[in-house]
């Protein structure tokens, strides 16, 4: 316990993380700042993820007087300490080449392991190979270094470590022999699971899932308030139930003479965290309400509004920046944007509409946290046409794209016309035939974002689709009124322009909002000979 308040530090539950329930809430401490080589476990070490990064020091920064003089040796002596000296100079080598430059610091990477379970009868889009291959990635996003990995086929998981006892005695085999510090699951671990398997792996092995490094990308990745605000709500909301037994040391510790130390204690941490909990969800309410009446003011322009969904480094951003000279980071990296971004786009025929950038998606999303980004995800649903964009050049392509419709469809917005954009042809073997398949559907368009191929023909496909979406109207306009003729040029697709005694007679199809404040005018058009 902390002389600031209560926190956690995870041997038990999540190694990789450290807790601090206070307000404000301070954001999880990044996996790839953790160091069995940390010199302070004080509380106002928690990181930011604007700025993570930490003290650590090596054996050899720790003992750097001047060396002892060696005494005079045999000639067998001193090739065994020749060898011996060049070991320890090859481990200080492979030691220091886990000193990776991350985000403009130094960073130390941990090994790490991987394990997953491919479940018997039960049909995934993703292999367990696919999946394992994946996390590697998230893992090397989050800044650990994969050394190994290893599956399971199960009827069901083991209750009590999630793998069978065999292959529990496999991986520890591995952590020795490899140096493992960190061992990662493709799957949610219960806090019994998590907390069985560090004991069995003994030492300083910690243990985590997939749930908590997503959690934790996600914190490395927020950079403003609101995305700090929504990951601490996720990452408290998961480790609400997996507090359960982390004070039984208390217990221990007492031998016996105070019972319930420890399931009094676990009841104070649960209150104070859900206190924590129902603060974050009062401010994400404010911010929810923000973001909305900042949608109807933009709204009252009538622009159609466009957003970018899809997987995660499917190159939404890039796109972005592309059409729009907006500078939103895009890195090839998994989960570079968490904050909604709009910029206005201008096509060559003067026609414009509103282009958000949203957070990407990805098999097994945490249901916590698709909860606690609501408010981000609103915007989606706000859309008049989703773009779906898709690394056409990945082996997985069409299990990704399985995996965006489904969370689509959990936030309810299967409804809204989608355009599916094909991206990265420049990186498939025959681009050509992939462009002739895309031309016989009248729903998907090929293009490479990086290079601007096919940007233009992205417009015209949106336009199309935009027109699809918009309503037919027949207003007469007054000349009073004249400044709406320009903006129905400007948002909608005029058919016909007629100037007459008592304004301007025009057939267009325009956005419903819009022509909602044309029905007077339309009224008029109607009651005239």
């Amino acid at each position: 316990m902390s002389g600031t308040g209560t926190f956690f530090y995870g041997s038990v539950i999540q190694p990789l993380i450290r807790y601090h329930y206070l307000s404000p809430p301070i954001p999880i401490r990044p996996l790839c700042c953790i160091s069995p080589l940390i010199t302070s476990i004080h509380s106002n070490d928690a990181v930011s993820p604007q700025n993570g990064t930490l003290r650590f020091q090596t054996e050899h920064q720790q003992h750097s007087e001047e060396p002892l003089p060696v005494p005079s040796l045999s000639a067998a002596e001193e090739n065994k300490a020749t060898t011996k000296l060049r070991k320890k100079k090859e481990d200080d080598v492979v030691s220091d080449n886990r000193f990776k430059l991350r985000n403009g610091r130094e960073v130390f990477e941990e090994k790490a392991y991987l394990v997953g379970v491919e479940r018997k009868n039960d049909v995934q889009d993703f292999g367990i190979e696919e999946s394992l291959s994946e996390l590697s990635q998230l893992v090397d996003t989050a800044g650990l270094l994969v050394v190994g990995s290893t599956y399971q086929k199960l009827t069901s998981p083991n209750p009590r470590t999630y793998i069978g006892s065999g292959k529990v005695s496999e991986i520890k085999s591995a952590i020795h022999a490899l140096g493992v510090e960190t061992v990662i699951f493709d799957d949610e671990l219960s806090a019994g699971q998590l907390r069985n398997l560090e004991k069995i792996f003994g030492g300083d092995v910690r243990v985590c899932d997939r749930t908590a490094l997503i959690l934790d990308i996600f914190n490395q990745r927020a950079a403003t308030h609101e995305a700090s605000l929504q990951v601490s709500l996720a990452q408290m909301e998961y480790q609400l139930p997996r507090l359960t037994k982390m004070w039984t040391h208390l217990e221990r510790q007492a031998g016996g003479k105070v019972k319930g130390m420890g399931e009094k204690q676990i009841e104070v941490d649960k209150r104070i965290l859900r206190n924590q909990i129902g603060i974050l969800k009062k401010e994400l309410e404010s911010v929810r309400k923000h973001r909305k009446q900042y949608r109807n003011r933009r709204f009252s322009v009538p622009v159609a509004v466009v957003s970018l969904v899809g997987y995660t480094n499917a190159g939404k951003s890039t796109l972005l920046n592309q059409l729009t000279g907006a500078d939103v980071l895009a890195e090839d990296k998994l989960f570079a944007t968490l904050d909604p971004t709009t910029r206005r786009v201008q096509m060559k025929n003067g026609k414009e509409f509103l282009l958000t950038d949203t957070v990407g998606f990805i098999q097994k999303l945490p249901t916590t946290l698709v909860a606690a980004f609501r408010a981000t995800l609103e915007e989606i649903s706000e859309s008049s046409l989703l773009v779906h964009v898709v690394d056409i050049s990945h082996p997985l392509a069409e299990q990704q794209i399985n995996a965006v419709d489904k969370v689509l469809s959990e936030l309810d917005v299967s409804s809204i016309p989608k355009l599916i954009v094909w991206n990265k042809v420049d990186k498939v073997g025959d681009p050509q035939k992939l462009r002739l398949e895309a031309e016989k559907r009248d729903d998907v368009v090929c293009i490479s974002a990086l290079s601007g191929n096919g940007l233009q023909e992205f417009c015209n496909a949106v336009q199309d689709k935009l027109k699809d979406s918009m309503v037919w109207v027949e207003a007469l306009v007054p000349f009073e009124n004249g400044d709406l003729l320009s903006t129905i040029h400007q948002v909608g697709m005029v058919e016909k322009t007629e100037y007459t005694e008592q304004g301007t007679y025009i057939k267009a199809h325009v956005p419903l909002r819009f022509a909602r404040m044309l029905t007077p005018m339309r009224q008029l058009c109607v009651s005239q000979p």
